[in-house]
């Protein structure tokens, strides 16, 4: 305990933190060679401030939940992401329920929508990073039975926009501008050059 707080000690040798529990952020990490590092998610609130933009909204979250994991790791650098789907001048959220799912891919189908990913690394040295990569998506007109089969699939549990575009939401791509990772939850490219940028010693 430091504080009053829960302190987590890294492993030997641990020199990143990824503040995020989703596994695919993981793997795009383990993707291009990042193995040694620990996921410890942030309980930060993620509502949307009134008459808060969809870009500003991504950038502050990205930004509360790296420096709320960054108190628990100072010795590490530390990674956070918060990837926002829009349609128009919507955001479209996590659906909490298959209604709500349905609704989501009523609204894309079609339809181009954009994936605004933020991140913020955190140099060993407190120094830090924040991009915002913007990727476009345009989905197919969908029929009655793909949205219902991919309703009855789950896929859609969790996930930003309610599709998941490295799953069987692929079907529905017409077309990506923009970096595809980012679509997935994290702009490997970009994250790759701030970690290198900031001093990382990147291990091939």
């Amino acid at each position: 305990m430091e504080n009053g707080k829960k302190v987590f000690l890294p492993p030997n040798g641990l020199e990143l933190v990824l503040a995020s529990a989703s596994p695919r952020r993981s793997d795009l990490l383990k993707q291009i060679g990042l193995e040694n590092f620990l996921a410890d998610a942030p309980d930060v609130d993620e509502t949307i401030k009134k008459l808060e933009a969809p870009k500003n909204y991504a950038a502050r979250l990205a930004l509360e939940k790296a420096e709320t994991v960054r108190r628990r790791h100072s010795r590490c650098f530390v990674l956070a992401a918060d990837t926002v789907v829009t349609c128009g001048t919507r955001v479209i959220d996590k659906p909490a329920s298959k209604n709500q799912a349905e609704k989501c891919l009523r609204r894309l189908s079609g339809r181009s929508h954009k994936v605004l990913g933020a991140f913020v690394v955190i140099g060993a040295d407190n120094q830090y990073v924040k991009r915002l990569v913007i990727s476009s998506v345009t989905f197919k007109r969908l029929d009655e039975k793909e949205i219902s089969n991919y309703l009855a699939s789950g896929e859609w549990i969790g996930k930003a926009g309610g599709y998941a575009i490295q799953g069987r939401g692929a079907a529905f791509i017409k077309k990506i501008q923009g970096s595809y990772s980012n679509v997935v939850g994290l702009p490997i490219h970009e994250v790759y050059n701030a970690l290198r940028g900031l001093g990382f010693k990147y291990k091939t």
